[in-house]
């Protein structure tokens, strides 16, 4: 399978300057800075060009403080259009991007993907899609998954306090929601989908979502969000530790520098790779995807499993998936979309790791298993996500580092 080549070189300063990403684009973090207490770095050129030429496009608007966006990104039509006729068309009927079977072949799920039945995997997100269920149902059937509905129970979608009045409708965070639940379904088919939406972006409502699915017997709980640390974000912290449930979050798309609610010690942040077929025993690759956020938290305190010395905080993050839009996954989205999308983004990432743990079905609390099973997970070895110093901060490396944290699934062992 090939993929697009974006763009690098001088023309880049350029098309940032010009472009600036649009209104609805993350941040863009200052050039060159010195990863130091989670300072922001220069992510490298793919991402940021991609974006600067409108090959892809986030789902969800810039964040204020004590706000999240969410960390979706979608292949555009010009995007598409940039990568050779066919080359990511994966069935007949011309769905673009990988889907469950290229998944679970890619990570090793296939023994253990029988798993996960009757344990629910919970997907936390802000405003309501109304589609959520007929999406999910579509997306399911194309691929051949068992069904997920409300009727034979195995999808359930609640507002913030476990009711059914719903929040306001919002297409940026329905794209998110489909992302969720399809990764959800690819990744672990026998898994119940509980879908918390919350009434805002604040954290204080996602704080309140995540304590709800929680309270109603979620196994794994996913966030795909994130916002800028802040010295008030310990306020937050209890939302995201609840005993015996694996909590995920995404690193995020903006390069070096640390987002909460990733930068928790009390669950595992997600970080994001290119994934590509490739001629070896594995028949896949994966390098640090250029847009994959890492850092160095300022406030939260270092876990006793995690031993680099380049932080004296807690390092972000954990492990890894698949999250380049060039090398994303098909999606079904119809609240304002026209249906099949190709998806990209550490959203991808963050479900896709919350249904594994599912799939293995040992209660954790933290990361831990992460650490001790480390010949359980794909080493990422190349790659960056910026310049910066210690380099395992920003850089693919033999080990642990930053961007994909001790790698990305090989079976569930480590989950």
């Amino acid at each position: 399978m090939k993929h697009v080549k974006l763009f690098a070189g001088a023309a880049i300063a350029a098309l940032l300057t010009a472009c600036g990403g649009g209104a609805t684009a993350p941040p863009v973090p200052s050039n060159q800075t010195q990863p130091q207490d989670g300072l922001a770095g220069q992510p490298t050129d793919d991402f940021r060009t991609a974006l600067a030429l409108g090959y892809i496009r986030p789902s969800c608007t810039a964040a204020s403080d004590g706000q999240a966006r969410c960390f979706a990104y979608v292949l555009t039509a010009a995007g598409r259009a940039a990568l050779t006729a066919g080359e990511r068309t994966i069935d007949a009927t011309s769905v673009s991007g990988y889907g469950p079977s290229q998944l679970q072949s890619a990570y090793n799920l296939g023994p253990y993907i029988a798993g996960g039945a009757g344990r629910t995997v919970a997907i936390v997100d802000a405003y309501d899609d109304p589609n959520a269920e007929s999406d999910l149902a579509t997306y399911r059937s194309h691929f051949g998954l068992p069904p997920c509905t409300t009727a034979n129970g195995c999808f359930k979608k609640v507002n913030e306090t476990g009711g059914t009045s719903y929040p306001a409708g919002n297409t940026g965070w329905a794209e998110e929601i489909s992302l969720d639940v399809d990764m959800v379904s690819a990744n672990c088919p026998n898994c119940h989908i509980l879908l918390v939406e919350a009434n805002s972006t604040s954290f204080a409502d996602l704080g309140a979502s995540v304590n709800t699915a929680a309270k109603l017997g979620a196994f794994a709980i996913s966030n795909s969000y994130g916002g800028s640390e802040s010295s008030g974000e310990s306020t937050y912290a209890a939302d995201y530790n609840h005993p015996n449930v694996a909590i995920t979050a995404s690193n995020g798309d903006s390069g070096y520098g640390a987002a909460v609610p990733a930068a928790y010690n009390t669950l595992t942040a997600v970080g994001g790779t290119s994934l590509s077929t490739a001629s070896n025993a594995r028949g896949w690759t994966e390098t640090v995807w250029s847009g994959t956020g890492s850092g160095c938290s300022r406030y939260i305190a270092k876990p006793s499993w995690q031993k680099d010395t380049g932080c004296s905080r807690r390092t972000i993050g954990d492990v890894a998936y698949d999250a380049n839009p060039n090398t994303g996954v098909a999606v079904y989205d119809s609240y304002g979309e026209s249906g099949w999308l190709v998806f990209g983004g550490t959203s991808v990432a963050s479900p896709a790791i919350a249904a594994i743990y599912a799939l293995n079905g040992t209660p954790v609390s933290n990361a831990s298993n992460a650490y001790s099973h480390t010949s359980s997970l794909y080493d990422v070895t190349s790659g960056s996500n910026g310049s910066c110093s210690p380099a395992y901060l920003c850089h693919g490396e033999v080990g642990y580092d930053a961007p994909t944290g001790n790698g990305t699934p090989n079976g569930v062992a480590a989950f």
